[in-house]
């Protein structure tokens, strides 16, 4: 599985993106999907997660309520759409596909994006 992350950039505070991680291989739809972030100095962080179906979510409480993921397996491509950005909300945000295990956990991912780069300016 190959991933691509776009629609990152640059934001005012209060403001809203769209990430897309877009993958190639017929099987991604078998395969949980999460986000996770990295900002300067800072360990990478769990940020959301998507089971194969997309039936369950999962979300870091920092987040919670202000992010929304979600999938469209036709389309090989998971979003994350984040509202009400905060200028801590600053970081390179990868996604990541596993096949199984738990969620949050960044050891269980075994494919990994890029990475695209979020600011959030006060």
């Amino acid at each position: 599985v190959q991933l691509v992350e776009s629609g990152g950039g640059l934001v005012q505070a209060g403001g809203s993106l769209r990430l897309s991680c877009a993958a190639s291989g017929r099987t991604f739809s078998s395969y949980a999907v999460g986000w996770f972030r990295q900002a300067p100095g800072k360990e990478r962080e769990f940020v959301a997660a998507i089971s194969w179906s997309g039936g369950s979510t999962y979300y870091a409480d920092s987040v919670k309520g202000r992010f929304t993921i979600s999938r469209d397996n036709a389309k090989n491509t998971v979003y994350l759409q984040m509202n009400s950005l905060k200028p801590e909300d600053t970081a390179v945000y990868y996604c990541a596909a596993a096949y199984s295990g738990k969620p949050r956990a960044i050891y269980e991912y075994d494919y990994w994006g890029q990475g695209t780069q979020v600011t959030v300016s006060s």
